[in-house]
């Protein structure tokens, strides 16, 4: 008994980030992959999944790639635990946004910032692995 519980609370901590980390992303898809965006950018946007910050076929919890690395600098899985995004969601969702915004101002290493290539109808990272 005293090890199901054990695993259960393991299981409970390793939940709070990932549960921060879809938040990021189904916010991501909201603002940027809505109404009267480019069906195929939606298409790609929503095909990349994760892959918009991680690096397909590396390990998603460590490896992102040069957005995923640019949004790290302002949001941070730890800040957003799953209580704190049940009990506000509308301050959580706002706090994500305006890191999105802040990062969107960064340059990407072909020289666009993030923004504008997501403006262009381009996937942010251009070493995405896709």
């Amino acid at each position: 008994m005293k090890r199901l519980a054990m695993m259960f609370g393991c299981l409970m901590m390793l939940a709070t980030p990932a549960m921060a980390i879809s938040e990021f992303g189904k916010q991501w898809k909201n603002e940027y992959l809505g109404d009267g965006v480019d069906d195929e950018f939606k298409s790609a946007g929503r095909k990349a999944g994760c892959y918009v910050c991680h690096v397909k076929g590396e390990d998603k919890k460590k490896v992102r790639n040069e957005y995923g690395k640019a949004l790290g600098e302002f949001l941070d899985a730890k800040d957003f635990p799953k209580d704190y995004l049940k009990d506000n969601p509308e301050e959580a969702k706002a706090k994500i946004l305006e890191g999105f915004k802040k990062v969107g101002e960064k340059k990407s290493s072909d020289g666009k910032t993030f923004a504008e290539k997501i403006k262009a109808n381009e996937l942010p990272a251009t070493d995405a692995g896709l």
